[in-house]
């Protein structure tokens, strides 16, 4: 074995150098036999002597600990990044690996809400640049309306000024002919352009002149007061008696009614409602019994074949009689087949605006009812704005007869038919209004009246009579009230 060994270095030290190579046998100090190699080193010439090898072996060393203390200190200090990078991602259990890619998808989140809040501040400057253009268009309108405002104010003023010129003058009357332009009609309301709806801002602040009876009545006129069982004229309003609330916004306005000559299956007491905020009106609510109406329990409602408008429509005979919306058309639906019976339109009648009460709401067909029949009070261009009165064949929806007055109708803020004589409303806001005109069709003349009305919830947008009751049935503010009323003995 030893001899391989030999063999072995022996050609290793011939493959490195086998020229400077020397192979040399003699006895150790205890007569072993000892083969040593000599080989000559590439880069020294001499040996070095004893001191400087230990200068060299001490360089060395302290090289070595230069090494490894620099290395402790790189390992510090990548400890204390590893440390650093925990905190900073509250991982205290994550490798440098995990902890470098958390901070990467953090520092991504935070990029995405950064570019999210940039996105959302240029949607609010947008936003904001949009309200401060809308506000301006609304001074321009505000300042508009206070225009017109300003400019019908002194149409009204110059027409009182020419109407007193008239008066003063010396041209032949007729026999008590002041009674035949009520002051009323030239009393306007304080109109606030910033707080009224659109439909009252409508009316136009003018004065419209008497006019005669665009018909003569035949000889012996349509009916004979004297001869109506409990007619007379109004000389007392009562108290406003709350019935009903409505529920809900479409029930701010509207129109209830019970029928004064009812058909079987209906009775006197079944009660019909309509609520009349909306676009699409078509539902009327029914109630057999007036504890089921005052409970809010309708036994049926009924889904018109057409849309109904504002707020004139009444129950005769076991029909509604209503304005078909947009138009001057008049129809009869019979509530118990549900079936349109007729349906006409009032000639040259305003619609949709044209020519509402004060309060507005399209109110500008209204029908009613007393102890003579059917009715519809409305107005046309050739009268200019003041009411005309027509007496409807409940049937067919014929006019039978018509009148036209001297009360504008955008001066009044409702009105309704009793034994024949239409009368207004003047406010439908005011605590205190009154009864303030009455126009008899028996002999084509009107007065002005001061009975006192009262306005309990201050927002009256619908007054009818019911003749079999005796008493005004109106719709205020979301309220379902009646009136007391009391009539003078004829």
């Amino acid at each position: 074995m030893p001899a391989v060994q030999l063999l072995l270095l022996a050609c290793l030290a011939w493959g490195t150098g086998v020229r400077t190579a020397q192979l040399q046998k003699a006895n150790d100090w205890s007569g072993q036999c000892q083969y040593t190699f000599v080989v000559a080193s590439p880069s020294e010439s001499s040996c070095p002597g004893p001191g400087q090898a230990v200068s060299a072996i001490q360089d060395l060393q302290r090289d070595s600990s230069t090494q490894r203390a620099d290395l402790e200190a790189t390992k510090a200090r990548l400890s204390s990044l590893e440390s650093l990078l925990q905190r900073l991602t509250g991982d205290q259990s994550a490798s440098p690996w995990d902890t470098e890619g958390g901070m990467w998808r953090e520092l991504s989140s935070l990029r995405r809400e950064r570019d999210q809040l940039a996105t959302q501040g240029k949607e609010l400057e947008v936003a904001y640049s949009n309200l401060l253009l809308d506000k301006s268009a609304l001074e321009e309108e505000k300042s508009q309306l206070r225009q017109e405002n300003e400019d019908l104010a002194r149409r009204l003023e110059s027409s009182s000024q020419e109407v007193a010129r008239l008066r003063r003058s010396q041209c032949p009357q007729g026999p008590d002919a002041s009674e035949d332009v009520p002051q009323g009609s030239r009393e306007v309301s304080r109109w606030n352009s910033e707080t009224v709806d659109f439909q009252e801002l409508k009316s136009a602040l003018t004065e419209v002149p008497a006019s005669g009876i665009l018909k003569e009545s035949p000889s012996g006129g349509h009916r004979s007061k004297e001869g109506d069982a409990g007619c007379g004229e109004l000389v007392w309003v009562g108290e406003p008696i709350t019935l009903r609330t409505a529920e809900t916004i479409t029930g701010k306005y509207g129109v209830w009614m019970r029928d004064p000559k009812p058909t079987f299956p209906y009775t006197e007491e079944t009660t019909w409602r309509v609520d009349t905020v909306g676009t699409d009106i078509r539902q009327v609510f029914e109630y057999d019994l007036i504890s089921q109406f005052l409970r809010g329990y309708p036994s049926k409602v009924h889904v018109l074949p057409t849309t109904l408008e504002s707020t004139g429509a009444v129950v005769y005979r076991g029909s509604l009689y209503f304005q078909r919306s947009r138009s001057g058309t008049v129809i009869r639906y019979e509530l118990n087949t549900e079936t349109v019976k007729a349906e006409k339109d009032i000639p040259g009648a305003g619609y949709h605006g044209q020519f509402p009460y004060s309060w507005g709401g399209y109110t500008d067909i209204d029908l009613a009812v007393d102890e003579s029949g059917l009715w519809v009070i409305y107005s046309t261009e050739a009268a200019k704005g003041a009411i005309v009165l027509s007496k409807l064949n409940p049937e067919t929806l014929e006019v039978e007869q018509s009148w036209e007055t001297n009360i504008r109708k955008q001066s009044v803020a409702n009105a309704f038919i009793i034994c024949g004589t239409l009368y207004t409303v003047s406010s439908y806001s005011a605590g205190n209004a009154m009864v303030n005109f009455a126009y008899d069709t028996d002999t084509g003349s009107s007065k002005a009246l001061s009975i006192p009305f009262r306005n309990h919830y201050k927002y009256t947008s619908m007054i009818d009579y019911n003749p079999r009751e005796k008493k005004l049935f109106a719709w205020d503010n979301f309220n379902m009230v009646t009136y007391d009323i009391r009539l003078s003995k004829m």
